[in-house]
């Protein structure tokens, strides 16, 4: 099949014919909340089919969401070429990644939970940071590419990296440590994660930049494990950020994520 990159979680955060016609958003989302907006389900119905009517919402629907797809995870080329979408469809014909589209349909026929999770989530991050920006977050089908991206205020979950961890593909590409990510439950938290990591960059630290790096991840995990309700990242780093935390209880949460380093 197709190159299949390996996502490794560091390398990303330190360097995003029918009448049918599927709503862009299952959910009933109201202002100030966050649903998942499943472009997936049109993407899915045009890469099984060829339906051009399922290209067409693609387009008119989730233009920066299918230019996103195309030139930036999967590189076939401009959205604008002339043979961009028969491109685009021939490279999803491959025998594997049509049963990762069937699995995805399969897994993710119902994303209540993950509504609830994302709509909890948010609103919990929005009492911590309350300048921050709600996102919009949509799900796609990639190609075992990055699991999530993130660019113009929208987060963009692909499903295919999260089939859980005895999903027999994975065996093949992703070592067990990685494969323990890759399940349903860490979509929320990732997606928090990445979404903070677009808001609050790496510091540039010079020479200690790995160091750098990883307090400052460690400080976002920690405030995703809160705002989740669950333990989900524990590091050397989260429980540093922790013990920080505890002692200074008057610092803001923005300012401990503008802080460079941990005095």
């Amino acid at each position: 099949m197709h190159k299949i990159y390996i996502f490794l979680f560091i390398c990303l955060v330190a360097c995003v014919g029918c009448e049918l016609h599927l709503k862009p958003n299952d959910a009933n989302g109201e202002d100030q909340q966050v649903s998942l907006h499943r472009y997936d389900r049109v993407q899915s119905l045009f890469l099984t089919t060829g339906d051009f009517s399922a290209l067409q919402q693609m387009n008119l629907d989730y233009p920066m969401q299918t230019r996103t797809l195309i030139e930036d995870v999967l590189k076939l080329g401009r959205v604008n070429d002339p043979d961009i979408n028969n491109k685009f469809l021939n490279f999803y014909q491959d025998t594997v990644l049509q049963s990762l589209i069937n699995e995805v349909e399969q897994q993710y026929a119902n994303v209540d939970d993950i509504n609830s999770s994302l709509q909890n989530s948010f609103a919990k991050m929005m009492d911590y940071l309350p300048n921050m920006p709600l996102p919009m977050v949509y799900s796609q089908i990639g190609a075992l590419d990055q699991s999530i991206v993130v660019g113009n205020n929208t987060v963009g979950i692909s499903l295919d990296k999260y089939l859980g961890s005895e999903y027999p593909l994975y065996k093949t590409y992703y070592p067990e440590n990685q494969r323990r990510l890759m399940k349903r439950d860490m979509i929320v938290p990732d997606c928090l994660v990445f979404y903070l990591l677009s808001l609050y960059p790496i510091p540039d630290d010079g020479m200690l930049r790995q160091l750098t790096c990883d307090l400052h991840i460690g400080k976002i995990q920690w405030l995703v494990n809160k705002a989740v309700g669950r333990k989900v990242f524990r590091t050397q780093y989260v429980e540093q950020a922790n013990k920080y935390i505890r002692h200074h209880k008057g610092l803001s949460y923005e300012k401990l994520l503008l802080m460079a380093r941990l005095p």
